[in-house]
């Protein structure tokens, strides 16, 4: 406490915080970099093929089941889903970057509506069609996918709630964790690709596409980035600098992850589809 006051006195930030930060903003700009590579390969695969063919070339896509004919209202849910992650996983970087906040303060208002509302919307289609079409992993994937549209929900709602309320420190929080749960299906397939550059795949069957590691995988996408981020607010609010190295540490490692999944799935993934 007593650094924390001299160093406001003083006009300087100490250490342990300025590491803390840096590790933070690594992090956001590595996973800001990879999503927007995820945009642009969903906008260059789907957005031409639904232009020129309509909903049935939805089957010549990477989609399992993409397409099902006499399914109109399904076929529709899927397109939506699809499409709207340019606006949901473009526009989450936007939303939480602090420069645009500030200097842009309206197209934040702007932005972030339009986000809350398309996340909430594609949850209830992603529900949807997570109920009437499966998913790979059986039960467990269609627990995890409909947990994480709950958790979508409920913490939109809150991250409203506090902007209501003025409150803008808590509104900021809850807005990250919204973006962390949005995400997940983005951190899915950053994590799956890792596991296997990492390992070759242990635990998860290529033919069936289940197994241990899928397993953890699906619960994971949501509680590994929550966990982390719920360990960098708490160093934040600590005066303790073991606590702020540590927990930028754990951030530096998410961070190599983070790279390495990208690398990955774009490589192995992405760009082998375009």
């Amino acid at each position: 406490m007593q650094n924390a006051a001299y160093a406001s006195r003083n006009g300087q930030t100490p250490w342990p915080d300025r590491i803390l930060g840096a590790s933070g903003i690594l992090w956001f700009l590595t996973a800001a970099i990879g999503q927007w590579i995820f945009v642009y390969y969903v906008a260059a695969s789907y957005i031409p093929i639904l232009a020129k063919k309509g909903l049935p070339g939805l089957e010549e896509t990477a989609l399992p089941d993409g397409y099902v004919p006499g399914d109109p209202l399904g076929n529709l849910a899927i397109a939506f889903h699809v499409l709207i992650a340019i606006i949901i996983i473009g526009g989450g970087p936007l939303q939480l970057t602090p420069q645009i906040r500030n200097r842009f303060p309206k197209f934040h208002r702007m932005l972030g509506r339009t986000y809350l509302t398309t996340a909430i919307i594609t949850s209830f289609a992603g529900l949807y069609l997570v109920w009437t079409r499966g998913v790979p992993g059986g039960l467990i994937g269609h627990l995890a996918i409909s947990l994480d549209a709950v958790l979508i929900v409920s913490f939109a709602a809150i991250a409203v709630r506090f902007a209501l309320r003025r409150d803008f420190d808590r509104h900021r929080r809850w807005a990250m964790r919204l973006f962390m749960v949005v995400s997940a299906v983005w951190f899915f397939r950053i994590g799956i690709m890792f596991w296997f550059l990492a390992t070759g795949g242990i635990g998860i069957n290529p033919e069936t596409f289940e197994g241990p590691a899928l397993t953890v995988m699906y619960f994971g996408q949501m509680f590994i980035p929550l966990g982390v981020l719920q360990l960098y607010f708490y160093a934040q609010d600590h005066d303790s600098a073991a606590s702020k190295f540590t927990a930028a540490l754990i951030v530096l490692v998410a961070t190599g992850v983070t790279g390495a999944g990208v690398f990955a799935a774009t490589m192995g993934m992405w760009l082998p589809r375009l």
